[in-house]
């Protein structure tokens, strides 16, 4: 018998620890296909959603943040307003974004700023705005700064605090039926969320439908691999910075989108990562509340991955 999770879970301290709804050997198997399977289109995807293969971390920012001008421009050039969910990693295609839309001269003063999420206390009170691993810094620093003159005029932008999250439904979805477009810009956590909708989130609802109509939800209580997550990727291994709680959306706005475009750049550099299981848990556990992030291959859209994250993903030694 091989000594794996599987054969050595029962009595010890992960027994209880992963959410309840998840289906582990499902998941294993979703990670057990051959690299160059990665693509293969699923009964369940939206007829034009694609995921695209991106060779190297830059060629990864790039595709994305042109994906994101592109998609700025279009709007534009049909007089629509353009409704853009925003998030805080991926980060890198912002600087391609804003190199586009200046190279092309866009102004953006018809885009709607909603970043998805924010750290928070156990009231649903965001971290100042100046806090080093603020959101709404970071995208203020990466996004809105840099554009200058074309920028998101400042009353359009919208940022997750406990006063303000609670309006977004109003306010994205009256701009939806004056004819703007919503557009969800993306990343996919360890456990699957999207923004910082968690997959333990799922206990709370008889069906899917009930689940699907939530819009948001203030100090969502977040998962240990969502915080072991961040300190990783955003606070250089220092767990002790990362808050326990975040305000967030919730699937009853990120699959409300007319288009998707989300991205998985997880590497880490010799050989580790943490987001192969992520990317292959979206494209291939079909639809599942406990798998938030299984939802979005069901929109149209992209979803841009580095393609070392494909695999194979086995066992090495570092």
């Amino acid at each position: 018998m091989a000594i794996t999770l599987f054969s050595t879970l029962k009595g010890s301290l992960l027994e209880d620890f992963f959410p309840k709804g998840w289906d582990l050997e499902k998941i294993d198997r979703c990670c057990s296909n051959p690299p160059e399977a990665v693509t293969e289109r699923q009964p369940w995807w939206n007829p034009e959603f694609r995921p695209v293969p991106c060779g190297t971390l830059e060629e990864f920012d790039t595709f994305m943040g042109h994906e994101i001008a592109r998609t700025i421009r279009r709007t534009r050039e049909e007089g629509k307003k353009l409704v853009l969910i925003l998030p805080v990693g991926p980060m890198g295609m912002y600087k391609w974004a804003v190199y586009f839309l200046k190279e092309w001269g866009v102004p953006c003063d018809h885009v709607y700023g909603f970043n998805m999420d924010e750290w928070s206390d156990a009231d649903g009170n965001t971290v100042p705005p100046d806090t080093p691993g603020s959101f709404q810094q970071a995208m203020e620093e990466a996004f809105y700064g840099p554009l200058g003159e074309l920028t998101v005029p400042p009353d359009q932008r919208n940022f997750a605090t406990r006063d303000n999250l609670p309006k977004y439904p109003e306010k994205i979805f009256s701009l939806v039926e004056d004819g703007a477009e919503l557009v969800v810009v993306f990343g996919i956590g360890r456990v699957f969320h999207i923004a910082f909708w968690e997959p333990h989130f799922a206990e709370e609802f008889s069906s899917e439908d009930e689940w699907r109509a939530q819009t948001h939800r203030l100090a969502a209580k977040l998962h240990p691999l969502t915080i072991e997550q961040n300190a990783i990727t955003s606070f250089k291994s220092r767990f002790t910075l990362v808050p326990a709680f975040a305000n967030t959306i919730g699937p009853g706005i990120f699959l409300k989108a007319n288009w998707i475009i989300g991205g998985c750049d997880g590497v880490l550099g010799r050989g580790m990562m943490w987001q192969g299981v992520s990317l292959w848990v979206t494209l291939r556990y079909g639809p599942d509340i406990w798998v938030p992030s299984s939802f979005m291959p069901t929109l149209p859209g992209r979803l841009f991955f580095v393609e070392e994250l494909a695999g194979p993903l086995v066992a090495e030694c570092h």
